[in-house]
């Protein structure tokens, strides 16, 4: 999956989202009726982070999910793509690393850090396996990897629901909140088109990360991946 298959270049994405910075927090706790804050705890106990470790926190957006890590003692570095994202969250955490980044390049040494994690951002990314492996290079032997993001529901009734939501309500809800319909009809797709729980970890797997396991959350609408740099 990667956004040339939604038509979509990079630089078009990364616009989409400067322009959805001011309300996307918001935005994200309607359409999710409150679930992303739950779905956000789960990742922050999967990472473990210990005071003093450093965590990479990619398609980080506002900070949002950068602050837990902070608040912990971490040293954690949130990076985005979307200047209007960062700048967004800078104003209100100045006190965090905001950095521009593309996730198949990222501006950081080999083996600089403790974790990484990506909550709903990597099927957003141009090419999925490297960003994966990119991942892989900035962290130490021995480090670790969780990503959060939607998958696919396992009870089928309800996948059937979940899929018409998505292509319906959500862009209806999210549009009325932001004023656009078209970046969340484009989020829709992007996350109906993802792999399924099975197929994100042979990619991980394939991208070199070992100890590859998942658990669903919400029935299997949000997946969390762990892994560990061998």
């Amino acid at each position: 999956m990667s956004r040339a298959s939604l038509d979509k270049k990079p630089t078009e994405v990364a616009s989409m989202f400067d322009g959805i910075a001011q309300r996307y927090d918001l935005t994200n706790d309607l359409v999710s009726l409150g679930q992303d804050r739950r779905w956000r705890r789960a990742t922050v106990r999967a990472v473990g982070a210990r005071p003093g470790e450093r965590v990479l926190d990619l398609a980080a957006g506002t900070g949002t999910s950068s602050e837990p890590f902070a608040d912990a003692g971490a040293r954690v570095v949130p990076c985005d793509f979307s200047f209007g994202m960062l700048a967004v969250g800078k104003e209100r955490r100045p006190d965090l690393a905001f950095t521009a980044g593309d996730a198949t390049s990222l501006p950081f040494a080999d083996a600089s850090f403790d974790a990484v994690t990506i909550s709903f951002g990597l099927r957003n990314v141009v090419d999925t396996a490297a960003a994966l492996t990119e991942m892989r290079r900035v962290v130490r032997p021995g480090g670790r990897i969780v990503v959060c993001e939607f998958s696919q529901p396992t009870w089928a009734p309800f996948r059937t629901v979940y899929s018409e939501y998505l292509m319906r309500a959500l862009p209806r809800v999210a549009g009325a909140v932001t004023g656009d319909a078209g970046s969340y009809e484009y989020l829709a797709e992007s996350i109906r088109a993802w792999p399924d729980q099975e197929g994100l970890g042979r990619l991980m797997l394939a991208s070199g990360w070992r100890s590859v396991g998942y658990r669903n959350l919400t029935g299997g609408i949000v997946a969390l991946h762990r892994g560990t740099n061998p």
